[in-house]
């Protein structure tokens, strides 16, 4: 809550926040899903894929359809995210270790490049332009639309951050971290250990598929790269810099890289990344469990699920 109040007045002290730290929300939504299967032991190199879809289907819907409520643009790329996971899920589920993040890496691949060359219906490496949305059938200016998707997003980061935090208190959560610490032994009590990580794999997949969305809207275009496997390495990174002990967690790792980024750019762009890189060195060596990790240290409250991880 400390978190959602200090994101809600950041832009009202240092309005040029508000664009950076809508961005970050967004990778941090997929961080999220990409810390959802690092707590099954899966590693996913390919997640910046459902990033992708969820920012081409508002894209798309937009663009194509003409539909551009904001709202319908979000539940759009929900269910568009949601069906891709499952499908791509239903194939990936049965690997693990290093096969599971290659085989994500490749089928990642595959979408960039279908998505570069499908011109006629994503644009080709032009990509697609996303009009300015409305908002219940209001139509704003740029600057007002960009105020309202901030503060939904931070609305949308508070009640998906709960959700998933009921989830993994949940008996399909606590089955999810069984299948990094003994798979065997789950199946033998009789759960599923496929149908667990299909259920997780679908659920990272929308989550990934959210940011993305948002994403889109804010920046007004898409472009093939989203896809692409740097940006998913990007999202593997946020969520072990940020900490998977805590929902916070990936979500605090983005916002310190996007700032990070953001000042290293503006006050030193011939270093920027021998900036970033220091920065992330430093906490990696000296916070092992992550931004999360700080954050429980500082206020003495150790999370539940952080308990239940050591």
């Amino acid at each position: 809550m400390a978190g959602l109040i200090l994101l809600a007045i950041a832009p009202v002290l240092f309005p040029f926040t508000q664009f950076v730290l809508t961005i970050a929300i967004a990778k941090g939504f997929a961080a999220l899903g990409v810390a959802l299967l690092l707590r099954a032991g899966l590693i996913s190199l390919g997640h910046a894929m459902f990033y992708a879809v969820g920012a081409y289907a508002a894209a798309f819907l937009a663009t194509r359809l003409g539909i551009t409520d904001i709202f319908a643009i979000f539940a759009f790329a929900i269910v568009t995210s949601a069906l891709s996971g499952l499908i791509v899920g239903l194939f990936l589920v049965r690997y693990r270790a290093i096969f599971f993040a290659m085989l994500n890496l490749a089928v990642s691949m595959v979408a960039y490049s279908l998505v570069s060359k499908a011109y006629g219906i994503t644009g080709g490496t032009d990509g697609l332009r996303v009009p300015l949305p409305t908002v219940l059938g209001a139509t704003l200016d740029k600057a007002g639309f960009d105020v309202v998707l901030y503060y939904l997003a931070v609305v949308l980061m508070g009640v998906v951050g709960f959700l998933i935090h009921r989830y993994m208190r949940s008996p399909l959560g606590h089955a999810l971290s069984a299948v990094h610490s003994n798979e065997v032994r789950l199946e033998y009590l009789g759960v599923s250990a496929r149908s667990t990580l299909l259920a997780a794999y679908t659920i990272s997949a929308t989550l990934a598929g959210i940011g993305g969305a948002i994403a889109a809207v804010s920046i007004g275009h898409v472009l093939p790269e989203y896809a692409f496997w740097t940006e998913s390495g990007h999202l593997v990174l946020t969520a072990v810099l940020g900490g998977i002990a805590g929902i916070a967690g990936p979500f605090l790792g983005s916002i310190f890289l996007e700032l990070v980024h953001t000042v290293a750019v503006g006050y030193a762009a011939e270093a920027w990344n021998m900036i970033i890189g220091v920065a992330m060195l430093v906490v990696i060596f000296f916070l092992p469990r992550g931004l999360f990790g700080l954050f429980e240290r500082l206020t003495g409250v150790k999370s539940r699920q952080g308990e239940a991880e050591l």
